[in-house]
């Protein structure tokens, strides 16, 4: 379990230095064949990385079941997932200028409500 911990913090170490990367040094406005898929896989990265850690702390923190360190870093994963792709179908709609902020609602709540039905 902590080799699998360990991976998830080295990726999203690296998946949040290359979101940055994209960031700073290439313009979806100029190269927008490389930039913007670039773009969306290294936030999908980091987002879920990212998330899935912060997720696995409060899972740690504040036990609702008596589950093992193994079942929770597994559902912290599957969040951090959801969160990542609730996150890019966001900005999609966002640059397809469809964006409103119940469509937003929408959209977290559809992958709020998916995580509700796979809770055992």
């Amino acid at each position: 379990m902590n080799s699998f911990l360990f991976g998830i913090s080295v990726s999203a170490i690296l998946s949040a230095t290359s979101l940055l990367i994209v960031l700073l040094r290439v313009s979806p406005l100029t190269a927008s064949t490389q930039a913007i898929p670039a773009f969306f896989v290294s936030l999908f990265m980091a987002i879920s990385t990212v998330g899935a850690l912060v997720l696995f702390t409060i899972w740690k923190f504040i036990p609702l079941h008596t589950w093992d360190l193994g079942r929770m870093l597994s559902i912290s994963l599957r969040q951090g997932i959801f969160l990542a792709c609730a996150t890019v179908i966001l900005l999609l709609f966002h640059i397809f200028q469809l964006l409103n902020w119940w469509v937003a609602l929408m959209i977290y709540a559809v992958f709020v409500l998916v995580e509700l039905a796979l809770d055992h």
